[in-house]
């Protein structure tokens, strides 16, 4: 069986309010997330998983806010002796602007997102301004992306799995690991959401949905699936993985 190290590495930030990552909870905190591109180092192919922002604030003040440095693209590849043309495969964990400014530079890849983010992002809905089809378009006309439709393997340690939780064509990535199964998650969470402070478990709540989501009551559901059948929960903005460079359990 083929594992892999998870390699996480910042390549964007937001500030924005607490709650829009934890539904109905902590409204009116500030808060910072990492924008991370996924690096997994293992297999016969280069796979990362997202590819950030175009271009990131760089900054001591953001740097200071998470604990850990922020790349630009080909900087975040080259700390693992990668180029943009190096890649193989990228998977799409959804196609909101942040997760896919720097398509256009994997020239050499197959590029994976469900069918529905595909949709979306040539005819959104206006409540949903995140998806922006220009950073597609150009690898759309080399003819690489490739469509996914339900859950599959991509190569032998890395499946995806549909998960509309955020956005409809949602896909978390599975990886095989050496301390077990990894789940990065295909929708915008923390850590917080997986695993609730006492505040919310008092209520009866095992999770907490994004501040956002396709349907809420069906996003906790689905968030409850993902939390059993992995050993490693990597959500998708978790903070504490901008101090880190793998993740691979013990």
């Amino acid at each position: 069986m083929n594992t892999y190290k998870i390699h996480p590495i910042v390549m964007g930030t937001k500030r924005f309010d607490k709650g829009m990552m934890t539904y109905q909870h902590d409204y009116g905190t500030p808060y910072i997330i990492p924008i991370y591109c996924w690096y997994l180092e293992g297999g016969d192919k280069t796979v990362i998983v997202d590819t950030g922002e175009m271009k990131p604030v760089i900054s001591d003040d953001r740097e200071k806010g998470l604990g850990g440095r922020i790349y630009t693209f080909e900087d975040g590849l080259a700390k693992y002796g990668l180029k943009p043309e190096d890649i193989d495969i990228v998977i799409h964990t959804h196609l909101h602007n942040d997760h896919c400014e720097n398509d256009y530079k994997c020239v050499n890849a197959k590029i994976y997102a469900h069918r529905k983010e595909l949709e979306h992002i040539h005819n959104p809905h206006p409540l949903d301004f995140r998806y922006l089809e220009d950073y597609i378009e150009d690898v759309e006309d080399n003819g690489q992306i490739e469509i996914i439709d339900s859950d599959c393997e991509i190569v032998p340690g890395i499946r995806v799995k549909h998960t509309p939780v955020h956005t409809e064509g949602g896909l978390t990535v599975l990886v095989d690991t050496k301390g077990g199964l990894a789940a990065i998650t295909g929708f915008c969470v923390i850590m917080e959401n997986f695993y609730p402070p006492l505040e919310v478990t008092g209520m009866e709540m095992e999770v907490i949905p994004p501040g956002t989501s396709v349907n809420t009551y069906k996003a906790y559901d689905i968030m409850l699936e993902v939390k059993s059948l992995a050993d490693i929960i990597i959500p998708l903005h978790e903070p504490l993985f901008a101090k880190v460079d793998t993740v691979e359990g013990t």
